[in-house]
C-alpha cells in the first residue's frame, strides 16, 4: 500500500514542473507522437484467425489501475495434486510486419517510457492499447504458454501455442489483494497458492529479489503532481512469478533450439559479496552465511533499517544485459538473481526484444527453423536494447529528480529530519528524507554511518536542473 504521497500544490511550481517536464523528453529523445506512415501501418494491421480456439478458458489480466497495455492473461486451476497455468501473452508478432514502418519505428525507440505526463509508447496506441492488448470481453490472438505444475510448483510439462483467446476480467493490484484477503473466490484465487510454490522454487534455485520500494510519480485530476512510494503488494510478487517461469521456459527453448537471445547477469564477485557483509554488519543486520536471496526475503519491511540494506544489496543486482546466439550457446547463459536462464518474452507491447524471443519460441515449439528475420537481426537487439535501457533509466531519474524539487521548494530554509542510506565519499552521503518522502544527496557530517539519523537545512531547489543543495 502507498507509503505516503506529496504534492506539488503551488500554481506557479506546477507550471515550472510542466514546463521542465517537457523539456525532458526533448533532451532524451522520447516523442510521443509517431510519423504518419507507422500510424497507417499499424491502423491497416491485422492477424489472421489461429487454427486453435481456447475461448472456453476464463482468463483474466492483473495489471496497475487503468492500464490499458496488457501483455498477459492468465488462467489458473487444480490438475490433480498440482497445478496447470495457462498464461496468454499478446500476439505482437502476428501484428508487426518485420521491416515494415512499425517494425522501424519500434526498433528506434526500443521499449515503452513512463513519464509523469504521460506514457511515450513503442507501438502506437490502436495496437499497444487496443487490438493487441489482451482487454477483457473481446477475442484477441495470443500466444498461450501452458504449464503442468507439480504438486511442490515444479514445472513437469511446457506447451506453446497460437490460440484464440477472451479475457473475461481486468484486475488490478490493489482490489485483488484485498480480494484475496477476504477469501473471495475469483480469477486469482489460486495465485497466493502458486505464487509462494514458485518462490520457494526460485529460493531452492538460490535466486533473489531486491524488491527496493516503487518510486511512482502521479498526476492528480486537477493537475498535481506528487511522488508514492510504496512496497510493492504480495500479489505482484505472485504475479511475478508466472512472467519469469515463463521467461525461464524459454530460455531453455532457445538453448534447445542453438538460436535466441537471454536476459544475462553475471553473479556478483566475492569482493562485492565482502562489501555487503561488511555493510549489513554496520547497520545491525548481519548477513553471514547462507543465500543472499534467503536473507533479503527475510528482511523485514517494516524496520527502518531494511532500506538501506536494499540500497547496500542493489550492487549485487548490475551488470544486466542481453546476449544473442545462433549456432554456438553464449559462455554465460544465467541471470544470478533468477539463478537460471532467463528471456524477456511476456510483455511485447512494452519491450521490443520480447518479440524475437516468442516468434522463435512459437516456431520452435512447431517444430520449424526460426524466423529468417528474427535470426538476420538478433545481433542488433543488444545494441538496441542498451540504447533503450539507458533512455528510460535517464529520463526516470530526470523525472523524479525533477518533481522531488519541486515538492520541496516550499520548504527552503527548513530543517528536515532524514536516514543516511548510503555514503557517497568522505562527506556526501544519500539521505532519506522521512517527510517529504524524497531521496536526495546531501552533505554529511564525516562521521556519519548508514543508517544515522541526521537534521538538514534546505538551502535551494531548482525545478529546471531537478537539483536540490543541503546543509548540515
Amino acid at each position: 500500500m502507498p507509503q505516503r504521497r506529496t504534492h506539488v500544490s503551488s500554481s506557479a511550481a506546477r507550471t515550472e514542473l510542466a514546463a521542465a517536464l517537457a523539456a525532458l523528453r526533448a533532451e532524451v529523445d522520447a516523442p510521443i507522437e509517431f510519423p504518419q506512415a507507422v500510424l497507417a501501418e499499424a491502423q491497416a494491421a491485422h492477424a489472421a484467425a489461429p487454427d486453435r480456439d481456447l475461448r472456453d478458458v476464463a482468463f483474466a489480466t492483473l495489471d496497475p489501475a487503468g492500464a490499458r497495455d496488457l501483455d498477459q492473461a492468465f488462467h489458473l486451476a487444480r490438475r490433480g495434486d498440482g497445478y496447470t497455468v495457462h498464461y496468454a501473452i499478446a500476439d505482437v508478432p502476428a501484428f508487426v510486419h518485420p521491416g515494415g514502418a512499425v517494425d522501424a519505428e519500434a526498433r528506434r525507440r526500443g521499449q515503452t517510457l513512463y513519464a509523469a505526463d504521460g506514457t511515450i509508447p513503442l507501438h502506437p496506441p490502436v495496437l499497444s492499447e487496443d487490438r493487441v492488448s489482451l482487454l477483457p470481453g473481446v477475442d484477441r490472438t495470443a500466444l498461450v504458454w501452458t504449464f503442468d505444475l507439480d504438486a511442490a510448483g515444479v514445472v513437469a510439462r511446457t506447451r506453446l501455442e497460437r490460440a484464440l483467446i477472451r479475457s473475461r476480467a481486468q484486475l488490478d493490484y490493489v482490489a485483488t489483494q484485498a480480494a484475496i484477503e477476504r477469501g473471495d473466490a475469483g480469477p486469482a484465487e489460486l495465485l497466493p497458492e502458486i505464487g509462494r510454490l514458485r518462490l520457494a522454487q526460485e529460493r531452492e534455485r538460490g535466486g533473489a529479489s531486491l524488491n527496493l520500494p516503487d518510486e511512482e510519480i502521479v498526476r492528480s485530476e486537477d493537475g498535481a503532481y506528487a511522488i508514492e512510494r510504496r512496497h510493492p503488494l504480495p500479489v505482484e510478487d505472485w504475479n511475478a512469478q508466472l512472467s519469469l517461469m515463463t521467461g525461464i521456459a524459454a530460455a531453455e527453448m532457445m538453448l534447445g533450439a542453438g538460436v535466441g537471445i537471454l536476459r544475462t547477469m553475471p553473479e556478483p564477485d566475492e569482493a562485492a559479496f565482502a562489501a555487503f557483509r561488511t555493510q549489513t554488519r554496520v547497520l545491525g543486520r548481519p548477513w553471514e552465511a547462507g543465500r543472499y536471496g534467503a536473507y533479503l526475503a527475510g528482511l523485514d519491511r517494516a524496520d527502518p533499517r531494511t532500506l538501506s540494506v536494499l540500497q547496500a544489496a542493489a550492487a549485487l543486482f548490475r551488470g544486466a544485459g542481453y546476449v544473442a546466439f545462433d549456432g554456438t550457446p553464449p559462455a554465460e547463459t544465467r541471470q544470478a538473481a533468477i539463478a537460471a536462464p532467463y528471456a524477456h518474452v511476456t510483455a511485447p507491447l512494452r519491450r521490443l526484444v520480447d518479440r524475437w524471443g516468442l516468434a522463435i519460441c512459437l516456431a520452435v515449439a512447431e517444430g520449424r527453423p526460426a524466423p529468417e528475420w528474427a535470426r538476420e537481426s538478433l545481433a542488433e537487439l543488444p545494441a538496441l536494447m542498451q540504447a533503450s535501457g539507458q533512455r528510460a533509466s535517464r529520463l526516470d531519474a530526470a523525472t523524479v529528480n525533477t518533481v522531488e524539487a519541486a515538492l520541496l521548494q516550499p520548504l527552503i530554509g527548513r530543517e528536515l529530519s532524514a536516514t543516511v542510506i548510503a555514503r557517497r565519499g568522505e562527506d556526501r552521503a544519500t539521505v532519506q528524507l522521512s517527510d517529504p518522502p524524497v531521496t536526495a544527496t546531501a552533505q554529511v557530517a564525516p562521521d556519519a554511518r548508514v543508517g544515522d539519523a541526521v537534521v538538514l537545512r534546505l538551502e535551494s531547489t531548482d525545478i529546471r536542473r531537478g537539483e536540490v543543495v543541503f546543509s548540515l
